[in-house]
Parts: structure tokens; C-alpha cells; sequence
């Protein structure tokens, strides 16, 4: 089909570079930030193509009224808010561009592992407010040590490439076999609890991922351990994750999401503020950062130039 008789609308604002390029490719661009999910099902059948980030679930309610649509664009690296079985019935096109902020999501678990070893978010804080505490902030080195990585797609090669500077042995975990590489070791999950000192997680959130950081998992680690999590906030049992923490277990979390973030990721949770999450707001050596280890100036524009390469490459 010719680009020209594809319509698409946009319900999410992206890098400009998104719409400009697939005008200049020839297609009908339409927006429409601000309708509510029933508004934008009322139209959808109008359109051939739908570009969102993540501000309301398509689920098969959407789909069904989506009888002309021929793909959906997601600018992010995961579909978790799509039907995807159910949109693949119909024979939509899914696309995602996890390649697009590999990159940044690497650079940032680099930088929350070396902040929580050398506790340099805690002992900024104290210094500016007057407090000069050197033996209180006696900090750990990478060297030697074994780093941990579950999930061996863009993400988990990303952060391992980036490891290579530093004297570590890398191993990863991935349901995929063969995925190791010069960057990193496969082994198998066991093995990985028996001999990582840092655990960073790289998975989607699926049914097989979801929670999977509880009690019982973590208790399969041999050694105490530190925890970055640049992926999915409902992978982890917070509950579990604080019990772990206080219990010397994990020495440290460096946490870019958490359970507790509404589905569009815009903002945290609603009403009061639970107990597992108070906790890790006090602990010292807990690291939040609000989502965006894959939100760069950058990986915005890379982002959006992935999704206008696979759309065009459709047509």
C-alpha cells in the first residue's frame, strides 16, 4: 500500500523528527494528545497506524473497534501495554524500538552501581548539609568482583559492553539460549545466584517475569548481594526487596521504577504512600531515580528515529 493512503494518528507528543519524517515519507500524520481511550476508540477505524508512548492500555476492546488498523508503534523499548496476542490476530504490525535507548538505560545502571558502592548520593547529601563523614562513607570498588545480568537482550548487552572497562567477571541469565557473548558469560540461573555480588535486571514485564524478585528468590543468592533495576518496577516484591534490605541481604538497591507506578508511567502512585515504599525513601542505601534511565536527550531522538525506520520499512 502507498504510504500516501495510510493515516496515522499520534495520541503521545515524541521527538519532532517522528512526524516530520514520515510526512516527508508520505504519510497523513494526525494528533490527538488530550481524548480520553473511549474518545480515541470512537475514531480509531479511521486510521491505518497508531504511534503511542504510554498513555492508556490497547487492549482488545481498542483493537476490535480498530478495524482498519495495520500497525502500532510503541516509542519505547516494550509493548506490555498493548494485547499483543490479540492485536497479532488481527494481524497488526507491533512495533517497539528497545534499540532505541540501550544505550542510556547501560550508561545509567553503570551510574547507579558506582553511586551505591561509593555512596556518593548519601555523602553529597551530607556534605551540603555540613557534614564532613569520611570512615561513614567507606566505599567498595568494582574490581574483582562478579556482576550479575537477568535479561541478555538490548539492555542486558548494553549494560555488560559498558562493564568492559572496569576488571569484572560479567555472567547473564536469559530464557533464550546462546546469547552470551565476548561481553558476557550464559550461565544458568542457579549458577548466577551462586556467584554474582551485583544482580541488574534486563527483562520485559511478562506473566513469566512478573514479581519474580521475592523472598524466595533472593534467598537463593549465596552471597549478600547489591540490586539495580533499570527495567520493570512489577518484577520486584518491594515488600520483599525492603525485608531484604534491612536484613543485610541486598547491601544496596539503585531503583529507576518501582511497583508502585500507574501503567503510563507519568507518575508514581495515587493516594497514600505504602509502607515498603516509606522505607525505601529513608534508607540511605537505596538509590531512586523517577523512570528515566532510558529518558536522554538522546536515546529521544534515537527513540523515534527506530520507529519512523520500521514504519517506512512496512511500506
Amino acid at each position: 500500500m502507498n504510504a500516501a493512503h495510510i493515516k496515522i494518528l499520534h495520541i503521545d507528543s515524541n521527538h519532532p523528527l517522528l512526524w516530520e519524517q514520515l510526512e516527508q515519507a508520505g504519510f497523513q500524520n494526525e494528533a490527538d494528545f488530550i481524548s480520553s481511550k473511549e474518545e480515541i476508540e470512537a475514531k480509531i477505524e479511521n486510521y491505518q497506524g497508531i504511534v503511542i508512548r504510554s498513555r492508556f492500555k490497547i487492549d482488545q476492546t481498542f483493537i476490535e473497534k480498530a478495524t482498519n488498523l495495520q500497525f502500532i508503534a510503541r516509542v519505547g523499548a516494550g509493548l506490555e501495554s498493548i494485547d499483543c496476542e490479540y492485536a497479532m490476530q488481527r494481524g497488526i504490525n507491533l512495533i517497539a524500538a528497545p534499540e532505541g535507548n540501550a544505550n542510556a538505560v547501560g550508561e545509567q545502571a553503570i551510574g547507579m552501581l558506582l553511586s551505591l558502592f561509593n555512596h556518593l548520593n548519601k555523602a553529597n547529601s551530607e556534605v551540603k548539609d555540613g557534614q564532613w563523614i569520611r570512615e561513614g562513607n567507606r566505599g567498595h570498588e568494582l574490581e574483582g568482583k562478579t556482576i550479575g545480568i537477568i535479561g541478555y537482550g538490548n539492555m542486558g548487552k548494553s549494560f555488560a559492553k559498558k562493564l568492559r572497562g572496569f576488571d569484572v567477571t560479567v555472567i547473564c541469565y536469559d530464557i533464550l539460549p546462546n546469547l552470551g557473548d565476548e561481553n558476557a558469560t550464559q550461565v544458568s540461573l542457579a549458577k548466577l545466584q551462586e556467584r554474582a555480588d551485583v544482580l541488574s535486571l534486563h527483562t520485559p514485564w511478562t506473566t513469566e517475569t512478573d514479581k519474580m524478585i521475592n523472598s524466595d528468590f533472593i534467598n537463593q543468592f549465596k552471597k549478600s548481594f547489591w540490586f539495580i533495576n533499570t527495567a520493570r518496577g512489577n518484577s520486584v516484591v518491594t515488600e520483599d526487596l525492603v525485608e531484604a534490605l534491612k536484613a543485610g541481604k541486598i547491601l544496596g538497591a539503585g531503583l529507576d521504577v518501582l511497583e508502585y507506578e500507574i501503567v503510563s508511567f507519568e507518575t508514581l502512585f495515587e493516594g497514600e504512600t505504602p509502607k515498603p515504599l516509606d522505607y525505601l525513601l529513608q534508607a540511605d542505601n537505596v538509590l531512586l531515580t523517577p523512570h528515566i534511565a532510558g529518558w536522554t536527550v538522546e536515546s529521544h531522538q534515537k527513540l523515534a528515529q527506530t520507529i519512523v525506520d520500521k514504519i517506512i520499512a512496512l511500506y
